[in-house]
């Protein structure tokens, strides 16, 4: 048997959140950086789309993918004992990755025109546009330039979720979610080299900032590079009887392809999602699409921290346990759900009722001024109101994956993203015509429209769509499922009650404190708040998440 003995699946969620908050936080520092040079303009929408296109690659055959179609046959042969055949596995695995990822990052490269024409239509305006007088910036060839870039890193961060996969599946989580920070660290230094030598030229205001963008570009290609490099010494440590190859007739190879199809349907029509938005905003006003990138960033964290996490760390022990057959799936699915949930649902409300201090604090420099900040506080706050919804389908979803029964998280994925833009396209429509400083009194010159809340709109009501199919879906799988409403609603009345005291001290300090003591004195007062109700209540899940934090555990 492989040595590698189930510890508490709480513990192994902590080490992936501290990995994923290290690389978070460098997210932060990145977006601070290019909301300063760029603000809420053309080179901005073009950077985040790129950034998407380029990902398209890596969010299709990536980690969440692979958590469905590797780990789980990986993790099986480890605890059967089978370590060389397991290596032999990933081996073939990485071969049909490294093949597949290679075609289509060298098809982005050479088919970069028609892909930016698909997923941005509305950049093919912008030559008439500007040559009328009414636009500035013709944003199709810059688009072009950085896709380019970015589709070979893409390539390279597939094969980085590979590493992941194996690093996860021996519950060495710590350094797989701190990769990214690598990634991270080259995109920041390529865009302050490319800043300072701009503060220091005499260039104009555009070719400046299309320099920018493409150095961020160029410092994502090598970030992946080093993203995936720096995983290998510890995957190395881990493997057993690894051998390339590109067999589908190794033991195992099949079942992951059996697993992997229906995945694939699913995360396209995600990622059918997130282009269909990005589509509809780049007929909208100029700063839509990058403000809707910045937003989803600080969506995505609670997630991503506190969501992912104790997915990531809960779907290899499942996986041993051989996914939904076994006993005690629904006790752990629905302690995964309760967990998650003890910081997703007051990060949600601590959105709504204070992101615009956050915003401000984080972005609010530089290009980045007030109207800027409102909007993109409007956009977070109505994504907002589906990120619990959110959180707990991902832990949902993880009985499926276990199980290798991934049809159903697909096919739902499909109808999300049809009634997320259907009604997310036509809100935008409609609030496209009102101009955020007329509306919220923000002053400052700048032009942006509110057409990005109403696609934010839009993804909030998928994601509660999304929440009532899955579960109908496992209720059909299993009838012992059964989501934990009531601790859920104690969970938001602790952190309704707790934001009434941050509340009252944001109303009377006022900006007496500046934007960065502002935050930190509501993320105390509502942090300590909640935290107290919930011990005094006896919430479970605060006692689960203090015995995973390092040095708490015993033996």
């Amino acid at each position: 048997m492989t040595s590698d003995r189930s510890p508490p699946a709480v513990g192994g969620a902590s080490r992936v959140a501290a990995g994923i908050l290290a690389s978070r936080l460098l997210g932060f520092v990145r977006d601070m950086v290019l909301a300063r040079y760029l603000g809420a303009s053309a080179q901005l929408d073009v950077f985040r789309q790129a950034m998407r296109s380029g990902n398209l690659i890596q969010n299709l055959l990536g980690e969440q993918t692979l958590s469905a179609a590797f780990i789980p046959q990986y993790s099986r042969l480890l605890e059967e004992g089978r370590e060389e055949e397991a290596g032999r596995f990933a081996g073939a695995i990485f071969g049909l990755l490294l093949v597949v990822s290679s075609l289509l990052a060298l098809a982005g490269v050479f088919l970069a025109e028609p892909i930016v024409a698909l997923f941005n239509a509305g950049y093919l305006q912008d030559a008439a546009r500007v040559a009328a007088g009414a636009g500035q910036i013709d944003r199709f060839p810059l688009a072009v330039k950085v896709v380019r870039l970015l589709f070979p890193m893409a390539g390279l961060l597939v094969l980085s979720a590979w590493s992941v996969g194996v690093l996860n599946s021996h519950r060495r989580f710590f350094v797989a979610y701190f990769a990214p920070v690598i990634w991270n660290v080259a995109i920041l230094s390529a865009l302050w080299l490319a800043g300072g030598a701009a503060a220091a030229g005499g260039e104009s205001p555009a070719v400046t900032l299309e320099r920018i963008v493409l150095a961020g570009a160029f410092g994502a290609l090598v970030g992946g590079g080093l993203q995936f490099l720096v995983q290998l010494p510890f995957v190395a440590r881990v493997l057993r009887g690894f051998r390339l190859s590109v067999s589908t007739r190794t033991p195992g190879v099949r079942g992951a392809l059996r697993a992997f199809w229906p995945m694939l349907a699913g995360r396209g029509a995600v990622q059918l999602s997130g282009h269909l938005d990005g589509f509809i905003a780049s007929f909208l006003a100029p700063g839509a699409q990058g403000i809707l990138g910045f937003a989803l960033t600080l969506y995505l964290l609670p997630l991503s921290l506190f969501g992912l996490s104790v997915a990531a760390a809960e779907l290899p022990e499942m996986s041993r346990r051989r996914g939904a057959k076994d006993d005690d799936v629904a006790a752990r699915v629905l302690g995964t759900v309760r967990r998650s949930s003890f910081f997703v649902i007051p990060t949600a409300l601590g959105y709504v009722c204070f992101g615009l201090p956050i915003v401000t604090a984080i972005y609010g420099r530089g290009a980045f001024g007030r109207v800027d900040c409102w909007l993109m506080y409007l956009v977070l706050a109505a994504y907002s109101l589906g990120l619990p919804a959110s959180g707990v389908t991902r832990q949902l979803n993880t009985v499926f994956y276990a199980a290798g029964r991934t049809r159903v998280p697909a096919r739902v994925g499909v109808e999300r993203v049809l009634l997320s833009a259907g009604s997310g396209g036509l809100l935008a429509w409609i609030l496209d015509r009102f101009e955020v400083g007329a509306v919220v009194g923000a002053g400052g010159g700048k032009h942006l429209f509110l057409g990005a809340v109403g696609l934010a709109i839009g993804g909030a009501l998928g994601a509660w769509y999304e929440l009532v199919r899955i579960r109908r879906g496992l209720r059909a799988e299993r009838a012992d499922v059964v989501l934990p409403v009531a601790p859920l609603l104690r969970m938001a009345g602790c952190a309704a009650a707790a934001a009434l005291p941050a509340a009252l001290l944001w109303y009377v300090a006022g900006d007496a404190l500046g934007a960065w003591g502002r935050v930190l004195a509501l993320a105390t007062v509502y942090a300590v708040g909640y935290l107290g109700l919930a011990d005094r209540l006896g919430v479970s899940e605060l006692a689960a998440w203090r015995a995973g934090l390092p040095g708490r555990r015993k033996g």
